[in-house]
């Protein structure tokens, strides 16, 4: 499908979780230059509030919500009433998500509850409160869910993350084909969005980190996102245009994510031991 995200995307309602700050301010601020009515929605509303004011001072249309997406009636009653206020919703972007630093046995349970809540339920039930109202709908209409490179890799010190990028790659594409198998004359188009080292704010400390480990391997990842990383607007243009395409796999840096596949795909064909990447082993002298 060749179309330009301005064809695809020049009007209709947009509803993005975790919109306050990142990827998610990103695509919203992106979908609103595209001509979309944009949902930005996050669980601190201020932030949310301050990505809206932003687009609307650029001449867009943005409507700030709270949610915790990680509560599931919370997600109910926010899609009612998204659809109550706006109606229908043309796309879905399940971005909301957070990081989750050092050793797996030192993490706190309610940390990573969290994690997993956020990261994975909320996708989850970003899904199932929209998706029986956009299939209802009978328009065409995307549903993006945020996995990463990382959801094909291995990494130690942010074993939490990686493991809910992996399910959440996993639940996308079990939903294509779900999706799939509907009767529809026109398409929903399911995407698993792959950001590679995009530069956000996702590696500032915060006052879960727990030991040394955790804080210097935050340094080392915040370093090397900043020297390496693409621009945040760069990275949302690519996503978008992506989508609009209809494709799958949405990556910021594509040859990044089929550098992740090849490694993975090679480690389970010849099921190998766990092993850290030759090039990421400087970066983990810290946890030695």
């Amino acid at each position: 499908m060749e179309r330009d995200a301005a064809e695809a995307f020049g009007g209709g309602l947009a509803v993005i979780t975790g919109a306050g700050a990142g990827i998610g301010a990103g695509l919203a601020r992106r979908a609103a230059t595209l001509g979309m009515t944009v949902v930005a929605a996050d669980i601190a509303l201020d932030r949310a509030a301050d990505v809206a004011a932003l687009i609307e001072a650029q001449g867009g249309v943005a409507h700030a919500m709270k949610v915790d997406v990680a509560r599931a009636e919370e997600m109910d009653s926010f899609a009612a009433e998204v659809h109550r206020r706006f109606g229908p919703v043309r796309l879905l972007i399940n971005n909301a998500g957070i990081e989750t630093v050092g050793f797996a046995w030192e993490i706190p349970a309610d940390r990573w509850d969290a994690t997993l809540d956020i990261n994975i339920h909320g996708v989850v039930h970003g899904v199932r409160a929209f998706l029986p109202r956009m299939i209802a709908s009978g328009e065409e209409c995307w549903v993006a869910n945020l996995s990463s490179v990382g959801g094909f890799g291995q990494m130690p010190i942010q074993t939490s993350y990686i493991m809910s990028k992996h399910a959440v790659q996993a639940f996308t594409e079990c939903l294509a084909l779900e999706v799939g198998l509907l009767d529809r004359d026109t398409p929903i188009h399911v995407c698993s969005v792959i950001p590679g080292m995009v530069r956000t704010r996702i590696f500032e400390a915060t006052e879960a980190d727990r030991g040394d480990v955790a804080v210097a391997h935050r340094t080392a990842m915040r370093e090397a996102m900043a020297a390496n990383g693409m621009d945040l607007d760069k990275a949302c243009e690519r996503i978008m245009d992506q989508m609009a395409q209809g494709k799958f796999w949405v990556s910021t840096q594509p040859r990044m994510t089929q550098m992740f596949v090849e490694r993975r795909a090679a480690f389970l064909n010849a099921q190998a031991e766990p092993a850290l990447a030759p090039e990421l082993e400087p970066m983990f002298a810290h946890a030695r």
